[in-house]
């Protein structure tokens, strides 16, 4: 199959965790929970590609074998005895733009490949043909034996399939690519009710005060949590105060029915809940928590229950169209899942870092 390359996209090799997290807190675009997979690969002999799109860390199963050799969690493909190299060509699950890329070579020691690149296409429909031109969304960079690779990327295109180059051979444990999700928002249907938090509409975590047991971009997932580890959970609190976590909305809009989630959460939900929002016009990502002292109240507290979906309409009250919100819980606990419905807004709030 032969593919071709247009021009090339801006990226940046980050050095420090600090600047990671700056892209990390976009979704995971190449995450199998939201549909992603592999749907050609040039040989994966020892482990099954799409392993290295499981969301969750890779791990390591001391002395466990099958019929092709030793178990591996992530892609692997067999020693090249030949010219060439490997590649996997992978369908997101929803569209989007690349904010950034991290590959992981956890528990790949003699066996990681020596380098990698990501290419990119946009198809309207259907998957790539031999016709369809790949742009280069990040060269070749060299990798690490059981080491994370962090690359930021300067991009405004969005992408539907990815093309994933291993040189010549060897194992990934993760691909993850952090982005935003394509939506034409000016063909949405102005009256149509969306779930405006969804990851899938945009919507991302941006800052919480704790997430000791559950990453707080759970909440915006689809579908219902498979387990307390797909949600957000904070560690017990020992000191006054409470729990929280600022989310931007995918589209700035007016919010007419909330849906709170405890899935999972028996012994450890909280106890009662209360959202504050805003249309947020300026700042950035970094000090969006120093802007939600002053936000409004859309929900007042209301009383939660374990393991169970709580809907709330009647009580919202009218502040108008908002592109933020604080989901507060009191004191601390675990929630699986928040949908915000609502109609989106003409008005186009400025975003701090997009």
């Amino acid at each position: 199959m032969t593919y071709n390359r247009a021009e090339k996209i801006k990226y940046k090799k980050v050095n420090t965790m600090t600047e990671s997290n700056s892209f990390q807190k976009y979704l995971n675009l190449a995450d199998s929970r939201l549909g992603t997979k592999v749907i050609s690969v040039s040989d994966d002999w020892f482990a099954d590609a799409n392993r290295m799109l499981n969301p969750l860390p890779a791990i390591w199963k001391e002395g466990v074998f099958d019929d092709n050799g030793k178990w591996m969690d992530g892609w692997e493909s067999r020693r090249k005895r030949f010219e060439g190299y490997d590649h996997a060509v992978i369908k997101l699950g929803v569209s989007g733009v690349i904010k950034g890329v991290e590959i992981d070579t956890a528990f790949f020691t003699g066996n990681y490949p020596p380098s990698a690149s990501l290419e990119g296409c946009f198809c309207t429909s259907g998957d790539p043909t031999d016709a369809t031109v790949w742009q280069e969304i990040l060269p070749a960079v060299d990798l690490k034996g059981d080491s994370q690779h962090f690359h930021a990327i300067d991009s405004t295109q969005a992408f539907s399939h990815l093309r994933f180059n291993i040189f010549p051979d060897g194992g990934i444990a993760r691909l993850r690519v952090y982005g935003m999700p394509h939506h034409d928002w000016s063909a949405q249907d102005p009256e149509q009710l969306l779930d405006l938090a969804s990851c899938l509409n945009g919507g991302r975590a941006l800052a919480c005060s704790d997430e000791h047991f559950g990453q707080m971009s759970n909440i915006l997932n689809p579908g219902r949590g498979v387990n307390m580890g797909d949600g957000w959970e904070t560690a017990r609190r020992r000191t006054p105060g409470y729990d929280w976590v600022i989310v931007e909305l995918g589209h700035a809009g007016e919010i007419s029915q909330v849906l709170i989630d405890t899935l999972h959460f028996k012994g450890n939900f909280p106890d009662s809940c209360s959202i504050q929002g805003a249309l947020v016009k300026g700042g950035t990502d970094a000090q969006i928590e120093t802007q939600s002292l002053f936000w409004q109240e859309l929900l007042p507290s209301q009383k939660l229950q374990m393991h169970s979906e709580h809907e709330f309409s009647a009580q919202l009250k009218n502040i108008g169209p908002i592109s933020h919100v604080r989901l507060n819980i009191f004191p601390d606990g675990g929630v699986s899942r928040m949908r915000l419905f609502g109609t989106i807004s003409a008005t186009s709030p400025i975003s701090g870092d997009n």
